[in-house]
C-alpha cells in the first residue's frame, strides 16, 4: 500500500523508533519564507561567534548598529532588506537600543546611532553599565 501517513513503527537512521506525532525542530523555524537557527525557539539573528556585551542585548543589536552606522539614518525595514534580520524584530531592538542611548530616534521607525553607539561600536563603551531611560 503506497500512502503518505507515517509509518507507526517507523525507525530513524539511529536504529530508535520514531514517534509519528512528535517533530522536533533543532535546525531552524521558516519565518517570512526564510528559515532562521533558533536557539530554545528563539531566534538568532547574528552571525556565529557574535558575542553580547550586556544582559539586556541580543546578538543582533551590533549587526544592527554596524549597519545603522554605515547608513547614517535607518528604517527597521531596511534590515529586512539586507537579509539581517526581520523588519518587526529589528523594529523591537532598535527601541531597545533607544531606551539604552545606543540609538536616537527621530520619529517612530526612523533611527539613527548616537555618540554612545558610535562609543560602542569602537570599544570606548561598556553597555553592561548603561541604564534604561524611563
Amino acid at each position: 500500500m503506497d500512502d503518505d501517513t507515517p509509518d507507526a513503527d517507523a525507525e530513524s537512521d539511529t536504529g530508535v523508533e520514531a514517534h509519528p506525532e512528535i517533530r522536533v525542530d533543532t535546525e531552524g523555524h521558516l519565518e517570512g519564507g526564510i528559515t532562521v537557527e533558533t536557539k530554545a525557539g528563539v531566534p538568532i539573528y547574528a552571525d556565529a561567534g557574535s558575542e553580547i556585551d550586556a544582559r539586556w542585548m541580543e546578538a543582533a543589536d551590533r549587526r544592527i548598529l554596524e549597519f545603522m552606522q554605515e547608513e547614517d539614518a535607518f528604517e527597521p525595514t531596511q534590515m529586512d532588506e539586507e537579509g539581517i534580520c526581520p523588519a518587526k524584530y529589528a523594529a523591537y531592538r532598535c527601541r531597545e537600543l533607544a531606551k539604552y542611548g545606543l540609538l536616537n530616534r527621530h520619529m517612530p521607525g526612523l533611527y539613527e546611532v548616537s555618540e554612545a553607539g558610535d562609543r560602542y561600536l569602537a570599544g570606548e563603551l561598556d553597555p553592561s553599565e548603561l541604564e534604561p531611560e524611563s
